[in-house]
């Protein structure tokens, strides 16, 4: 009892002195985060496939779907389609569900003052009673229904829909441990948002989670390979590693049994939770998020003899936090505007979830009595990282150049044209008239006005890294939204608005700057917690054009006594050419015919430029 007591005095004198802070930043005007944050939950519910309840609020939408799993045998009706097509994929979905349900365990008491938890429940059940249904065996699991190749051919409605409504699923013969664990992790995460009120229901989930996670670890492989058809969509880049470790670690949130926290820990080095170093976080990368609760755990006091473990672990949740404010070694690039910036297609997605990470990182170190996260560029103070955050909510709701909100429905200013199928063509309500495939991309897909139905709440994939944006429905790059965009957004906003004790923001923080480049790296480069060395040297320099060329040979050694498998590279400040090393989704690896390098071993790269030489480090890797 002493020991919770203290605990407990201790979690309250620093969201004393947390609120403290916060409440000198809170002052009149600003974003209305209440709005936005009603908008961003009432946005599920136009995302929702099966039969719509008697309280559905989006009411331009109609039941679709209802057949659903019926040619497999199976009720699979219900659930969400994912952005603004009408495919059911099960990853994105259950990262969706994860990070909704992640949101209201944080700050579901902001959203219920808000007036808003009763609807943020309600938008997770509508996921969980979905997977319930696409878990009919211990070792089966459903993961699409439809699929993206006839989907894509055709524009129509979700309540006319003639294509394709095949399901798709995951067994022992053909394995998915990603898909498997991200359900799992869904599972558990919602099973506390509903321990208190629903409580068979929550044990019921984590029953089907406990099946799904021994399944997942059981049978080992990539969903991908076993359902090709959400390869194109949805492809597991990151494998399945972190996904297994991000159930295990929501499973030891839900349970406490010590079961699942040894997995965490004796599982780190092997399937890559103390060696990948990113700072990308979203529905196929895991690790950041599985990093940021092992730091939870252990800053909690909850660690118990594996506190050496779960240090590494937070080692790289701060390498993430350091990355995302610009005070890292690997920083992630900004736009001039101010937005985090990580690629063309959907780059909102990516602020919205580090976000998240950001802002329950922030009120983990203050609880904790922890404060400031060191960075290489200097410490970062909890509120200081808040004011970062605030600053991209903000830009995504009307403060960037453009003076655009990418939240649909919010400000006067937003996105008319979102390439969403629903949204985009008169409501069955309005007209029952059949609309064709076909009849939809040469009747409402090109339509130059803006679409008949408001997505409200939507966030859409954004600008792109000049702050340049443009509102057409073929724009689908920037202008669909998807789930997973707003999920993470949803205990922000909570924050937020919790923040202030109103629906103010933040003022008078330090102000962020909108461009920081990283730190010039040394010439001999280790991570503590990292088995790799790399050693750059200048073997080579030439005059040309009146420019002086360096050649850099790079060796990456294994100083660890075990083997390092699914090696991957950062490299930033590249100007030139480099031999080598093969582009892959999150940074370099080395060439395909040397998968492993084992204790000792090293190997070579080469790059050339005008420049001094480029940021070189160890985004991830297993030592097996």
């Amino acid at each position: 009892m002493a020991r919770n007591g203290a605990h407990v005095v201790a979690a309250l004198l620093g969201l004393l002195a947390l609120a403290s802070m916060v409440r000198m930043a809170c002052g009149d005007g600003g974003h209305d985060y209440g709005m936005a944050l009603k908008k961003s939950i009432l946005y599920f519910e136009a995302q929702r496939s099966g039969v719509l309840p008697p309280n559905q609020r989006v009411t331009w939408r109609e039941s679709s779907g209802l057949f659903d799993g019926k040619a497999n045998g199976v009720d699979l009706v219900g659930g969400y389609y994912d952005a603004g097509d009408n495919v059911k994929f099960g990853l994105p979905m259950a990262f969706t569900v994860t990070m909704m349900s992640w949101g209201i365990l944080e700050y579901g008491k902001q959203m219920a003052a808000a007036g808003e938890l009763r609807n943020a429940m309600d938008a997770v059940k509508w996921g969980t009673d979905y997977f319930i249904k696409a878990h009919p065996e211990p070792d089966v699991l459903y993961g699409e229904v439809g699929d993206g190749d006839t989907d894509h051919s055709c524009w129509q409605r979700p309540e006319d829909m003639t294509t394709s409504r095949q399901a798709f699923r995951v067994d022992p013969q053909n394995p998915g441990s990603d898909l498997a664990s991200e359900t799992a992790a869904a599972m558990a995460a919602a099973s506390l948002v509903f321990r208190n009120t629903y409580p068979g229901y929550a044990n019921l989930l984590l029953e089907h989670s406990k099946q799904l996670f021994e399944f997942a670890d059981k049978y080992r492989g990539k969903y991908d390979a076993s359902i090709t058809v959400a390869r194109n969509y949805y492809g597991s880049f990151s494998g399945y590693g972190d996904e297994l470790l991000w159930a295990a670690a929501w499973l030891y949130e839900a349970t406490e049994d010590k079961y699942y926290l040894d997995y965490l820990a004796n599982n780190g080095d092997a399937l890559g939770g103390t060696g990948w170093s990113i700072n990308q976080f979203g529905w196929d990368v895991k690790y950041p998020g599985v990093q940021v609760l092992a730091a939870k755990f252990l800053l909690q006091g909850r660690a118990g003899e594996h506190a050496a473990t779960l240090q590494r672990y937070r080692q790289n949740a701060e390498f993430f936090v350091c990355s995302c404010v610009g005070k890292g070694t690997a920083n992630v690039p900004r736009t001039p505007g101010g937005m985090m910036y990580h690629q063309q297609w959907n780059n909102l997605q990516f602020v919205t979830s580090a976000s998240f990470l950001l802002t329950v990182y922030a009120d983990y170190a203050t609880v904790s009595g922890k404060g400031a996260v060191g960075c290489p560029a200097g410490a970062t103070r909890p509120f200081e990282i808040l004011a970062f955050v605030r600053s991209q909510v903000n830009y995504i709701l009307g403060d960037n150049p453009r003076g655009t909100s990418y939240m649909v429905g919010y400000g006067g200013n937003f996105p008319r044209q979102v390439h969403h199928r629903g949204a985009s063509i008169v409501s069955v309500r309005t007209d029952p008239s059949f609309v064709s495939c076909q009849e939809g991309y040469s009747s409402w897909y090109p339509r130059q006005a803006g679409n008949p139905n408001v997505l409200e709440g939507a966030i859409v994939g954004g600008p792109d890294e000049y702050d340049d944006f443009a509102d057409e429905r073929n724009n689908y790059e920037q202008t669909e939204a998807a789930t997973y965009n707003s999920a993470p957004l949803l205990g922000v906003l909570a924050r937020l608005v919790g923040a202030c004790g109103g629906l103010e923001e933040y003022q008078s923080l330090p102000e962020v700057a909108t461009n920081q480049t990283s730190l010039p790296p040394s010439h001999h480069h280790r991570h503590a917690s990292s088995p790799i060395e790399i050693e750059q040297n200048v073997t080579r320099t030439w005059a040309m054009r009146r420019a002086t060329y360096y050649r850099y040979s790079v060796t990456v050694t294994n100083r660890s006594r075990k083997t390092v498998r699914e090696l991957h590279l950062g490299v930033s400040e590249l100007r030139g050419r480099l031999w080598g090393l093969d582009k892959a989704r999150y940074g370099y690896v080395p060439p395909r015919w040397l998968p492993e390098l084992r204790a000792g071993r090293s190997f070579k790269f080469v790059y050339v430029q005008p420049a001094p030489p480029a940021n070189v480090w160890v985004t991830g890797n297993k030592l097996v």
